[in-house]
């Protein structure tokens, strides 16, 4: 139950931080409403937040937050960019995920 909980509050955690990088891609690239720059704080206070709320050491959370971010950027570029992740993508992505399961669930001395 661990695994699956800390996967799905980092998967919120990586749409957090690509939503509040997106809202200012869509105004600076795209011409979109500079208003969009207010949800896209909102969302990357949502993320720091949201990284604040695994029960371990800070430095390990950043480090597995890499793979799973890797992972739904990949989906976020296929949901919202329209373009289909290829298979050195998917791999690449695969590998990430497999170094944030070692880091985050591999076996430690307590306290460590």
């Amino acid at each position: 139950m661990l695994i699956v909980k800390t996967t799905l509050l980092f998967i919120v955690t990586a749409v957090a931080e690509i939503v509040g990088c997106y809202l200012p891609y869509l105004w600076l690239r795209q011409g979109g409403s500079p208003w969009l720059l207010i949800p896209a704080a909102a969302s990357l206070a949502l993320f720091a937040w949201l990284l604040t709320l695994h029960p371990t050491a800070a430095g390990r959370v950043y480090a597995a937050y890499g793979g799973v971010y890797v992972l739904t950027a990949l989906f976020w570029l296929w949901a919202v960019d329209g373009v289909v992740p290829d298979r050195w993508d998917l791999a690449g992505g695969l590998v990430a995920l497999a170094g944030m399961g070692i880091i985050m669930f591999g076996p430690r001395e307590a306290g460590a």
